[in-house]
C-alpha cells in the first residue's frame, strides 16, 4: 500500500500511514460538520474487527462536529499485516495510534474502544495521557470473564473461505448470534455484519478479513487461570471523563466489573444495553444516547 495523499470516498477520507516499523496503517477521516464543537473522536475496534465496525456512528458523530478517525489495526481491514505476529498486542497497537495521531496532527482526541480497543485505550492512558481527553470503553474493562475469552479463543484465527456472501452471512450469524438475539431472523443485520467484517477474494469467494495470526496471543489461553487485572490501566485513564458501555448479557464483561470500575471512578457514567451481548454496535437507542450525552459534556 503507498502512502501519500489522502482519498475521499463516501464521506470519509482515506489515509494511510506508516508505523514506526514500517507497516502501511489505514484509516477512515470523517470530516466534522462545521462549525467544529470539540476535539476529535478516534474509534478503535475489537480483535477481529477492522473500521468499518464504525460505519453508522462515525458520521453520526461527525456530525456533531466532531471529527472522526476510525483505524484498522495492523493485520486488520486494510492495514498491513505484521511478519511478526507477536507484534499482534495492545502496546504495539497503542504505538500505532499515537503515530497516526502525530500523522494527522491530532494531539488530543475522546476514545471510543470496543473491547480489543478499549484494553488499547488503557494502555494509551498509562503511555500518553496527555493524548487523551474522554473515553467510551465498550463492553469491556479491567477484568474479562473466562467464559467469555473461551468462547473467543475457540473461534479467533480460523479463517476459513466461504462460498459467497450469504454463506458469509450464516457463519458470522453462527458465531455471534446469541449476543443479538432479538436479531435472530433479520437477514439484512447479518448481511451487513459479514460485509463488515470478511472480504471478497478474487475467485468470488469471502473469507473474514484480519490476519489469522492474530489469534497468538491465545495459544495459551487457559480457562481455569484467573483473568489478569488491568485495574492499574483504568485507573490511569480514570483520571479524565469515562463512559462504559455494556451488553446485558454480555458473556465478556461482567456487572460486576462495572461496579468495580465504579469504585475507582465513582463519577463514571454507564449504561446497559438490554438484549445486547458482546458486543453492542453503539447505535442501539440506549447506547447511542449515552453517546450522545456524554460527547456533550467533553472538550
Amino acid at each position: 500500500m503507498d502512502f501519500g495523499a489522502p482519498v475521499a470516498i463516501g464521506g470519509f477520507e482515506e489515509r494511510v500511514i506508516a508505523t514506526v516499523d514500517g507497516l502501511a496503517l489505514y484509516a477512515r477521516d470523517y470530516p466534522p460538520l462545521l462549525p467544529q464543537t470539540g476535539l476529535p473522536v478516534i474509534c478503535l475496534h475489537g480483535l477481529t474487527r477492522n473500521s468499518r465496525d464504525f460505519e453508522v456512528i462515525a458520521p453520526r458523530i461527525a456530525a456533531l462536529g466532531r471529527r472522526v478517525i476510525a483505524a484498522d489495526m495492523r493485520g486488520r481491514g486494510q492495514s498491513a499485516n505484521d511478519p511478526d505476529p507477536a507484534h499482534y498486542v495492545p502496546a504495539v497497537y497503542a504505538q500505532d495510534v499515537l503515530k497516526l495521531m502525530d500523522e494527522l496532527s491530532i494531539p488530543k482526541a475522546v476514545f471510543i474502544g470496543t473491547s480489543m480497543g478499549g484494553l488499547i485505550t488503557m494502555v494509551l492512558a498509562t503511555m500518553a495521557p496527555d493524548r487523551i481527553a474522554a473515553s467510551v470503553l465498550n463492553d469491556v474493562g479491567p477484568k474479562l470473564n473466562a467464559a467469555g475469552l473461551a468462547r473467543i479463543a475457540g473461534y479467533v484465527g480460523h479463517v476459513v473461505p466461504v462460498a459467497d456472501w450469504n454463506a458469509a452471512a450464516e457463519a458470522v450469524r453462527a458465531i455471534n448470534g446469541s449476543a443479538y438475539p432479538e436479531r435472530a431472523d433479520d437477514e439484512a443485520f447479518w448481511l451487513a455484519f459479514a460485509r463488515r467484517t470478511h472480504r471478497a477474494l478474487d475467485d468470488g469467494r469471502v473469507e473474514l478479513d484480519y490476519d489469522p495470526h492474530i489469534a497468538l496471543s491465545f495459544v495459551d489461553f487457559d480457562e481455569e487461570a484467573p483473568p489478569t487485572d488491568l485495574s492499574p490501566l483504568f485507573q490511569a485513564l480514570a483520571t479524565k471523563p469515562v463512559l462504559s458501555v455494556r451488553g446485558a448479557i454480555s458473556d465478556l464483561f461482567g456487572e460486576d466489573v462495572v461496579a468495580h470500575m465504579r469504585e475507582l471512578k465513582p463519577d463514571m457514567d454507564s449504561v446497559n444495553v438490554e438484549s445486547i451481548g458482546h458486543a453492542p454496535m453503539l447505535d442501539e437507542p440506549e447506547a447511542w444516547d449515552a453517546v450522545l450525552d456524554f460527547l456533550a459534556k467533553v472538550e
